[in-house]
């Protein structure tokens, strides 16, 4: 089990590990770091951490990089730190795995709300619903043990994205805004990223539906929001 106090600070300048680390450890957070992303893995599978916040632009590998080799073994939340503010460097770091990511500058008051926001995301395992599986055609869900089948094969959900589907997966038939569903899946903090959901939505399609181009399981309301079929 990962000590919920340790993190995992990968950035190349020295300036922003010594922000990170004296802002995380006055707040009695222990903190590991990193110089590069080789040097990230080598800590990451030797130690348990609760988070990792990691910097895109990194000599010998990058983030985007290591967050997707974390990501074929691990669904710890990791923080993409980035000096790029473009949306489509936004996702590319959404698409290899990334939970949340903070453009820099930045202030401390942001980054302690974006490991609130993802430390808080990382314990929904720890309240299951207890309503049982339900069969979406060929999809069955478990909300109590947090797992989905698509034809009897168990699929490989984040907690993120099993959170996404389970709140669809309540309320089949309604139509989630893109607002409400932000709110109630990834936090109050969060109110006009669209970018996640359009993201996390096109995962769960492309783990979930037949055909991701044309899914039969959630679907689009355009200009609103997103639905399940009951």
């Amino acid at each position: 089990m990962p000590q919920e106090k340790h993190i995992l600070v990968v950035d190349d300048e020295p300036g922003i590990q010594d922000f990170v680390q004296r802002n995380l450890e006055l707040r009695t957070f222990k903190v590991s770091l990193a110089n590069n992303g080789l040097e990230a893995l080598d800590l990451f599978e030797k130690s348990n951490f609760a988070l990792v916040i990691l910097d895109i632009m990194m000599p010998r590998m990058d983030g985007l990089e290591v967050c997707r080799r974390i990501r074929q073994s691990s669904t710890v939340p990791i923080i993409i730190l980035t000096a790029l503010g473009e949306d489509t460097d936004k996702i590319a770091a959404l698409e290899q795995g990334a939970d949340d990511y903070l453009t820099k500058p930045f202030s401390i008051g942001e980054l302690m709300a974006r490991i609130k926001a993802v430390l808080r995301r990382n314990h929904w395992a720890d309240h299951p619903i207890s309503v049982g599986v339900r069969r979406f055609g060929n999809l069955e869900i478990d909300f109590e043990q947090r797992r989905a089948w698509k034809d009897n094969t168990l699929v490989k959900l984040s907690p993120t994205e099993f959170e996404l589907l389970q709140e669809l997966a309540l309320h089949p038939g309604k139509i989630f805004t893109h607002e409400a569903l932000l709110r109630r899946v990834w936090g109050s903090e969060y109110r006009s990223e669209a970018e996640y959901l359009r993201v996390y939505i096109g995962r769960l399609r492309r783990k979930l539906e037949n055909n991701p181009s044309q899914p039969a399981h959630i679907l689009t309301e355009p200009g609103i929001g997103y639905y399940m079929v009951g």
